[in-house]
């Protein structure tokens, strides 16, 4: 059963939907969970994290901006806290080549006050108080860096939970980026997405907020008719494989991450044949140093990471979808200088 809250998100996504003019036409935001390199497969720790891969950021930005591609840096407490990265991160925000955003790791992020394990690795389930002073403290300590306080957010592990939205609205944000669209985390703790699609939507009856969600699409035989058979594939690997392989239903996020070039191209017609305008793609920082992400294991790995942008780049060129910055985002809903 939907909680109230999502029931009422769920009724925002379908009736406040955010349209983009004419002029915007049709584009794509590359969007970066900026993090430290933890275990994926082991248990939370608060300490024993690296961020080896903060020097790599500059590559990726170098090869985004000679394709006049504007990402958009979400940023966690571990990466502010470097020296190098924060000298980054007010760089690109000086001259407008990037924007930054705040990337909350409960587990990382002070004030330390909850006990660490998977259900409080989703900071919506963390208490209202709680949550909210964790956002504060990374907030602040973007602006420091930055000069420039943050106003989009994306929670870790996409953890938003019943008082989230709330709170970003009383600090100011004017944007989320938290719902990972057709996917399930409840098994976990954490939230279930499985009923929300890509398409932006405002939050909240004043439309203080716009909510942007990570880009997923939906393609097979099946795909219009995916409720029952998308439930089997966010609690069963097994069937999601199974349905995937038989082109019955397949869910493929617009990320490098596990997606083949093909199958994110794939995705990107679909999407656009659905009249989507704009396309959020996303992946993980410490996947720009090999070793740190099951994705990125070998030198050869990250050669053919770059090589997925390029072919991915390349095809959205051919089909007239122009790069976006978050600025252009925020001017073309109205939300710009708020």
């Amino acid at each position: 059963m939907l909680s109230d809250s999502k029931l009422s998100m769920v009724r925002a996504a379908t009736a406040n939907r955010l349209k983009l003019s004419p002029e915007f036409g049709r584009r794509f935001l590359v969007t970066v969970d900026t993090e430290e390199e933890f275990d994926w497969n082991g248990p939370f720790e608060r300490q024993g994290h690296t961020t080896v891969s903060v020097p790599k950021l500059k590559r990726f930005q170098e090869f985004s901006g000679k394709l006049g591609i504007r990402p958009v840096y979400f940023v966690d407490y571990s990466i502010v806290q470097n020296d190098e990265a924060r000298a980054f991160l007010k760089s690109v925000c000086d001259d407008g080549s990037a924007a930054v955003g705040v990337h909350l790791h409960p587990w990382v992020n002070p004030p330390f006050e909850e006990e660490v394990g998977p259900a409080n690795s989703f900071s919506g389930n963390l208490p209202k108080e709680l949550e909210e002073a964790k956002i504060v403290h990374l907030s602040d300590a973007i602006e420091q860096a930055t000069g420039k306080r943050p106003i989009c957010y994306r929670a870790g592990r996409y953890g938003i939970g019943p008082n989230t939205f709330e709170i970003l609205t009383k600090l100011g944000f004017v944007l989320d980026s938290s719902v990972r669209s057709h996917f399930d985390y409840s098994q976990e703790g954490g939230p279930d997405f499985s009923e929300f699609g890509p398409e932006p939507f405002w939050l909240g009856d004043n439309r203080e907020m716009v909510e942007l969600p990570l880009t997923t699409v939906l393609s097979g035989m099946l795909r219009k008719q995916h409720g029952y058979l998308l439930r089997m594939m966010n609690r069963s690997s097994l069937s999601a494989a199974l349905l995937s392989n038989l082109k019955v239903l397949e869910r493929i996020p617009l990320t490098p991450e596990g997606i083949t070039a093909r199958e994110a191209m794939e995705a990107i017609d679909v999407a656009l044949d659905d009249g989507l305008k704009l396309l959020v793609f996303s992946f993980h920082s410490p996947s720009l140093s090999p070793g740190h992400t099951p994705y990125v294991r070998t030198d050869d790995d990250l050669d053919r990471f770059y090589d997925w942008w390029r072919e991915v780049f390349e095809h959205l060129r051919a089909q007239d979808v122009a790069p976006a910055g978050m600025d252009d985002l925020l001017q073309n809903s109205g939300l710009a200088g708020k």
